[in-house]
């Protein structure tokens, strides 16, 4: 049965194998040809899988092993979108000099051929547990660039833009459904770096309204989800900025979980693993049925949480939604980008695994 989002759970890329990393370099350098990175990666994904589901996780990802970065790879694929230089110091990450692209809106939004269900078809055939899926959230379209980047030429009315939008997750959302997906995560920072003063100042620049912002995305999230099979468990995960183990912005969920919480979905992947999220309290508004998968163990650093500290902290959060409503898991993936965090693969899998030790001893 799936039941996702379960009570060991993860968010979903993990550090790319060295082979992996050398492969991929290879084909950028034309010295393999597409085919030759696909059974790279193939590889890759069969023994990560094989590793997940030995130290007992219920939902098993890819990875993302095929992608550069967790969100462009998929938007890119999108119609009417360009992946453009980030010009200055926008959502600049602290204490990096490469800055991801920006997703540019340059023509009419749609989705006229699958994209990664054919990721999605090769992970269902290698694993017996519950294929997840993470996508970017369709908010990822406009956060970074905001009103600025999206051509007032195809979208003079920005109601148009976030109908196409929608409609085009609605197509790409029935792709991964017709392959089988039934566990669906929305990859979705807008809502944790909109808790930012420095973000919602960005926003305004951007020419953008950062408290109305929320529940736009909200809005565009339950639109996009509107035709999903009835059987698709889908999930949230909202994060403060990963890129190589740095992060971008702080500030408790105050602002903005009520419009978060407003969304069609089963679950939420909140970050929690440092002060910087604040405090478990603007959890007291969790909808009835909801679960919080509570983000305690960081990606971030190597070094091991302690059961104690974790237990510890779930029986606080417990004091604002119900135990049974609660699951743990990672703050986010290990490998948000084809770079990696900066911690090991052995760290990587001994904090997975305490995930799942310490589920199992919280709710059996």
């Amino acid at each position: 049965m799936n039941h996702a989002p379960y009570r060991a759970d993860q968010v979903g890329s993990l550090l790319r194998p060295e082979g992996l990393v050398a492969d991929r370099a290879r084909f950028k350098r034309g010295a393999i040809d597409a085919a030759g990175l696909a059974e790279s990666e193939d590889r890759a994904i069969r023994a990560a899988v094989q590793r997940q589901e030995g130290i007992g996780l219920q939902s098993v990802t890819d990875g993302e092993f095929r992608r550069d970065w967790w969100h462009l790879d998929f938007l890119a694929q999108l119609d009417g979108v360009t992946l453009q230089d980030n010009p200055g110091p926008k959502f600049k990450i602290a204490g990096q000099g490469e800055q991801p692209p920006i997703a540019t809106v340059t023509g009419k939004i749609a989705c006229s051929r699958p994209i990664m269900a054919s990721h999605f078809d090769f992970l269902k055939s290698v694993t017996t547990r519950t294929p997840k899926m993470t996508i970017p959230s369709p908010s990822m379209l406009h956060l970074r660039g905001g009103r600025a980047a999206i051509s007032s030429q195809a979208y003079p009315d920005l109601a148009e833009f976030w109908a196409d939008v929608a409609a085009a997750y609605r197509v790409a959302i029935r792709h991964l459904a017709d392959a089988g997906c039934r566990y669906l995560q929305l990859d979705d920072i807008t809502f944790a770096y909109l808790c930012d003063p420095k973000i919602q100042a960005n926003c305004c620049a951007n020419g953008d309204d950062p408290a109305r912002l929320p529940q736009t995305y909200a809005d565009a999230i339950n639109a996009a989800l509107a035709d999903k099979p009835a059987d698709m468990r889908v999930t949230i995960h909202t994060c403060r900025g990963n890129f190589k183990s740095a992060w971008v912005a702080e500030g408790a969920y105050d602002p903005v979980v009520e419009a978060m919480f407003s969304t069609n979905v089963d679950g939420y992947f909140m970050e929690f693993d440092s002060a910087r999220a604040g405090g478990f309290e603007p959890l007291k508004i969790l909808p009835k049925g909801k679960k919080v998968v509570l983000g305690l163990v960081t990606t971030k650093l190597g070094e091991l949480e302690s059961k104690d500290d974790l237990r510890r902290r779930i029986d606080e959060a417990a004091q604002f939604v119900p135990l049974e409503n609660l699951c743990l898991s990672p703050q986010c993936g290990f490998s948000s980008t084809h770079h990696g965090n900066a911690l090991s693969q052995d760290d990587q899998w001994r904090k997975l695994e305490r995930v799942v030790e310490v589920a199992a001893e919280v709710w059996g």
